[in-house]
């Protein structure tokens, strides 16, 4: 006999026939590509934190992490991208020692009626506005429209007059509803849209804003790290990008005992967002060499919340890469996110900066906000050379793709197969293999990629690969696979040479 059976015995006598499954040449999975978001619940939201959550709806986040959180408004807006995907949390409980506060100060009296349009982050705050209308009712009409919109991260209270109080002016006091440094920097502004859609103050009302301050205290992303395991997540997305957070994830992320290592093989990408000057991003880029963590920069006046970006940014690239890792995600709209005004956003020659800082960086056309590149921040090898090798975040989820899709046809095939050199005279249907004949289904695999506009250059591809039976352990086959990757179409230039009229020479 030389067919190889896994379960039928060489030595049955009891007629008549017999049938095993097999299914080592059938596999044509690919795994699905999770994404995983990090986040702050409300202090009392039921929601366990450091576990791992599958969480389907935006309406399950509001009800587990509580509305107006972090954690559930980066669901929200990730599933205004990407309503499919499947997608994992791990809840933070926030400190409440240092919370965020900020303020709208209203002033004057109205000479006519109008509405106040205050934007908290994305959310539109607007309420009418009468003539002569007093400033303890504009107020309070203010803040009792902000505390009805539960889905805000922020609540709103309208401060107790001082004594000597002519009722020309009313505060209010608005608080974040979690902890930490990150309540600074929600977006807060007036008329985002500007005359031209009709959001005008109502003349005699004065409004002046003041910047949230005071929020305290970094999250520790050790038990993340914990609660994560080594489930495989494609892609991750925190918020959380002090220099701190970011170096826990890094190392969890590493090539020689984290995720891309040759023991755990669970690959992956870390996605977060910083929001600064021009100087104050490169700065933050310099700090950082990994291939395995993008960082989006975006300007100071960016009208959306950095855990809205980190979760839009996320889940665009998410659809984009399961579809096709090596395509590029330039373009990539991030579904309702409000960029900086125009005017206040990065220049060409302030996007070059950044890239070459390792920030990835975002473009605006009109109101829509769109991923212009998705670099990492890897940018010199360890003599400290400049390396462009992991430039882009696509080359690590190709190289993700490539591995997968080989260990699944090696596993498949021949996960309980004998090994012999080339030139053994077996029988058919052995259950054995040789170096020549992992050589030709690597080829194969190859040519099936190709294909698929994975990878290039076959002929070359196959001149280079190396299939040899281990010289000190006759049960190790070594392979140096040389994929040549496929690019992306980045640039475009054109020499645009014209002439007014074609000479007669010429024609």
């Amino acid at each position: 006999m030389t067919i190889s059976f896994n379960a039928i015995p060489a030595n049955i006598n009891v007629p008549v026939f017999y049938a095993e499954m097999d299914n080592s040449a059938a596999n044509t999975a690919q795994e699905g590509g999770k994404s995983l978001l990090i986040g702050y619940t409300l202090p009392d939201a039921p929601l366990e934190p450091h576990r791992l959550t599958l969480m389907p709806t935006a309406a399950q986040a509001q009800k587990e992490a509580g509305q107006g959180s972090q954690l559930a408004r980066m669901v929200a807006a990730y599933r205004s991208v990407d309503p499919f995907g499947e997608l994992w949390v791990i809840a933070l409980k926030p400190s409440d020692a240092g919370v965020a506060k900020g303020g709208v100060l209203l002033a004057g009296s109205p000479t006519a009626a109008g509405n106040l349009n205050v934007y908290i982050g994305r959310s539109r705050v607007q309420i009418a506005v009468a003539a002569a209308e007093p400033m303890a009712s504009i107020a309070q009409s203010l803040a009792d429209k902000i505390n009805a919109l539960a889905d805000l991260p922020v609540t709103a209270k309208v401060d107790d007059p001082a004594e000597d109080d002519d009722g020309s002016q009313r505060q209010l006091t608005l608080t974040a509803k979690y902890g930490g440094t990150l309540g600074n920097g929600i977006p807060l502004t007036l008329n985002y849209y500007g005359s031209g859609s009709g959001e005008i103050l109502p003349a005699g009302l004065n409004v002046t804003l003041t910047a949230f301050t005071g929020g305290a205290g970094d999250a520790d992303l050790s038990p993340v790290v914990a609660a994560m395991g080594d489930e495989p997540f494609d892609f991750i997305g925190s918020p959380f990008s002090d220099a701190s957070a970011l170096r826990v994830l890094s190392m969890e992320m590493n090539d020689d005992s984290g995720r891309w290592s040759y023991a755990r093989q669970i690959y992956g990408h870390v996605y977060t967002a910083k929001v600064g000057s021009l100087s104050e991003l490169v700065a933050f880029g310099d700090g950082f060499n990994d291939q395995h963590l993008t960082i989006a920069g975006y300007e100071n006046t960016v009208q959306t919340p950095v855990e809205e970006l980190v979760a839009l940014r996320l889940a665009r690239d998410a659809v984009f890469i399961r579809n096709d890792p090596a395509r590029p995600t330039q373009t990539g709209e991030l579904n309702g996110a409000l960029p900086a005004p125009a005017g206040r956003r990065f220049t060409l020659t302030e996007q070059q900066t950044l890239l070459d800082h390792g920030i990835a960086t975002a473009t605006a056309e009109g109101n829509r906000l769109m991923i212009q590149r998705d670099v990492t921040t890897y940018k010199v090898n360890a003599y400290g050379v400049k390396d462009n090798s992991y430039f882009d975040s696509e080359t690590l989820h190709t190289s993700a793709y490539v591995l997968r899709r080989l260990r699944s046809v090696i596993t498949s095939k021949y996960g309980r197969h004998k090994l012999a050199n080339d030139g053994t005279r077996f029988g058919p249907g052995q259950a054995i293999v040789t170096p020549s004949v992992i050589r030709g289904e690597l080829c194969a695999v190859y040519r099936a990629m190709e294909r698929d506009g994975i990878v290039e250059s076959f002929e070359t591809f196959k001149k280079y690969l190396i299939v040899e039976r281990n010289a000190a352990n006759p049960n190790r086959l070594d392979v140096l696979f040389p994929p040549d990757y496929v690019n992306q179409l980045r640039v475009f230039a054109l020499l645009n040479q014209f002439r007014l009229q074609y000479t007669e020479e010429e024609a």
